[in-house]
């Protein structure tokens, strides 16, 4: 059996999940990474929970010429008040199911999006 090494585990990215829901963060080197799932032309915009593991978010914004992407950006920068260069699309820009990283953010604060 392995045993515990303290310095590998202060290099390795800490991974929390949010109470049961199953929201995975990833905090490392000053930001905070994760899943979101977002469902475009909604009635309005609002982050509305866990589902498959990311963070629901309803936006108003049509998904043509990147304005999803966009209110996206800004709703999270506006939810977490950090500027909106803050707030990276780091993969799925195409794609309902997104990962974003946010500079500046902690765990905890993104954590609170849910409650």
């Amino acid at each position: 059996m392995r045993q515990f090494d303290p310095q590998c585990y202060e290099t390795m990215a800490f991974f929390d999940r949010i109470g049961s829901l199953g929201v995975e963060i990833r905090e490392q080197e000053g930001t905070v990474t994760f899943a979101v799932r977002v469902s475009p032309r909604s009635s309005r915009d609002a982050i509305e929970g866990e589902y498959q593991g990311a963070l629901k978010v309803r936006l108003t914004a049509p998904p043509v010429d990147d304005r999803a992407n966009e209110a996206l950006r800004r709703l999270l920068a506006e939810r977490l008040k950090v500027p909106v260069s803050a707030v990276r699309i780091v993969a799925g820009e195409k794609s309902r199911t997104k990962r974003v990283a946010i500079a500046g953010v902690s765990r905890a604060q993104v954590m609170s999006l849910l409650s």
